[in-house]
């Protein structure tokens, strides 16, 4: 990944914060015939490991167990992202030297894959889960609300997957290259689009490149 030293995010809370609030990773492998993305949603544990572990499961039908176990891997995980127009520069008026670009932030989650058949792991696993994306909800659904001869049908039919982290990199590139009355503009800008109010936040609380 390209990474200008003023887009690098380093603030360990930060990375792992964008993480759980979008686990939806896009899990790069490579094998014989190339590289492959998968898209699995992925737990972080940041106990266990110097920097974390993820943990998720994918379909027994998946060749990405087989072919990717013991082998390093990429997870991208994507946060907020927007659209920047030069119209929301005061620099704009100025000296009309601006061009359109677009901010992001994301972390890239290195490790070595590890392919987990328990059925208690993957019990424990799914229940725990489900019981994190359930619980904002007024009447959750859980795991044990399911019969159990086809809880372990569907058990069966997966397999965990087991990252311990080697290295995490983040890229928040969210305007720190411009002059403070510019990121002022674009995080007002974002602001107005109820779509991109993270993006804003991250504008507003990222400092100017040093």
């Amino acid at each position: 990944m390209y990474l200008p030293r003023h887009f690098e995010q380093h603030d360990t809370q930060a990375l792992q914060a964008l993480m759980r609030e979008h686990p939806l990773a896009t899990l790069v492998t490579t094998r014989a015939d190339g590289v492959t993305a998968d898209h699995v949603p992925l737990e972080y544990e940041p106990e266990a490991g110097v920097h974390g572990t993820l943990r998720g499961h994918v379909a027994r039908a998946n060749p990405l167990w087989q072919h990717a176990d013991g082998r390093p891997v990429l997870a991208v995980f994507n946060g907020p992202q927007a659209y920047v127009t030069p119209s929301w520069y005061p620099s704009k008026a100025e000296t009309h030297k601006v061009v359109p670009t677009w901010n992001y932030a994301v972390v890239h989650a290195h490790g070595v894959l590890r392919a987990v058949e328990d059925a208690p792991w993957l019990h424990t696993l799914v229940t725990r889960l489900t019981s994190h994306h359930e619980s904002p909800r007024a009447a959750p659904w859980a795991v044990a609300d399911a019969p159990d001869d086809y809880v372990q049908q569907m058990l069966r039919a997966i397999v965990g997957i087991e990252i311990p982290l080697s290295r995490l990199v983040g890229k928040w590139k969210v305007s720190q290259n411009r002059s403070e009355a510019d990121r002022s503009g674009v995080a007002n800008g974002l602001s107005s689009d109820t779509g991109h109010t993270a993006m804003a936040s991250l504008v507003r609380s990222t400092g100017p490149a040093r």
